[in-house]
């Protein structure tokens, strides 16, 4: 049996060495992009920020794509935020799932991500396009971003207004969360859009390079002395991104080696 199947067949084996979790939610944004959560394994640890493998029970081998964690480190449930790609060997069968469909994960979580990668500063920059909002998801519901950072602001720039949604409703519950919320209002939100009219326009990086960003946020330039940053996105703009903070003096960091910023290219090809 093969992935042209997008139903769910009970008679295929787990694979060995994976967990096999049930979708508790579901919800669709736009034609392209959709959210679900699933139950999370009682023995699974994870750090915010931090991936995982996910695939799908209907073939004998499954596809596995590195998804990062949505939700914190904290939460009783892993929540994933995804791209639907027509003819995609996963997510043309993901996009499908519903709830009490099972999702099969990897047990090892990894990622660049993470606070314990970037040195202590004043300001964390969040830097993302499209799904590449999604290990921010989980840090700024993580109350050790907020004890590490006096501000975090969360950029986040999409093709068009719709698609900001996911990252709106995020923030505005973020500031109400009961664990976090009271520490969260040292969180900004700066929304950008590439195609459709909105007040902010235009690539992440090219409102860095030509100041208004900072501007528009009323915050100084960045500086190595008081700014970190974490960059999630697409292959040119992680390329222009890094470019961008390396101008302002930043250097690239890891797990092994933390420094003023990160960059997580475990989903480009």
């Amino acid at each position: 049996m093969s992935l042209d199947t997008a139903q769910q067949d009970p008679e295929l084996p787990i694979p060995a060495g994976v967990f096999a979790e049930k979708v508790t939610s579901v919800e669709h944004y736009t034609d392209r992009l959709f959210k679900f959560r699933i139950t999370r394994p009682p023995t699974f640890r994870f750090r915010s920020g931090e991936f995982v493998m996910i695939g799908l029970p209907n073939a004998t081998k499954p596809v596995f794509r590195a998804y990062s964690i949505a939700s914190p480190s904290w939460d009783e449930e892993l929540e994933f935020y995804s791209i639907k790609v027509p003819g995609g060997p996963l997510t043309e069968h993901l996009q499908k799932v519903a709830v009490g469909d099972t999702v099969v994960m990897r047990k090892k979580p990894t990622g660049t991500l993470v606070n314990d990668a970037l040195l202590p500063g004043k300001r964390l920059w969040m830097f993302s396009t499209g799904t590449g909002i999604a290990p921010f998801a989980s840090l700024i519901r993580d109350p050790d971003t907020y004890e590490k950072f006096e501000e975090v602001i969360l950029t986040h720039t999409c093709r068009d207004v719709e698609e900001l949604k996911y990252g709106q409703e995020l923030v505005a519950a973020v500031k109400d969360d009961p664990l976090v919320g009271e520490c969260a209002q040292a969180l900004r939100l700066y929304n950008s859009t590439t195609r459709a009219e909105f007040p902010f326009r235009g690539r992440i990086t090219d409102l860095m390079v030509s100041g208004k960003l900072f501007e528009d946020l009323g915050v100084p330039p960045i500086s190595p002395e008081t700014d970190r940053g974490m960059i999630c996105g697409s292959m040119a703009m992680l390329r222009d991104t890094k470019s961008a903070l390396e101008g302002f003096g930043l250097v690239e960091g890891s797990n092994n080696r933390p420094d003023t910023f990160v960059v997580e290219r475990a989903f480009v090809d």
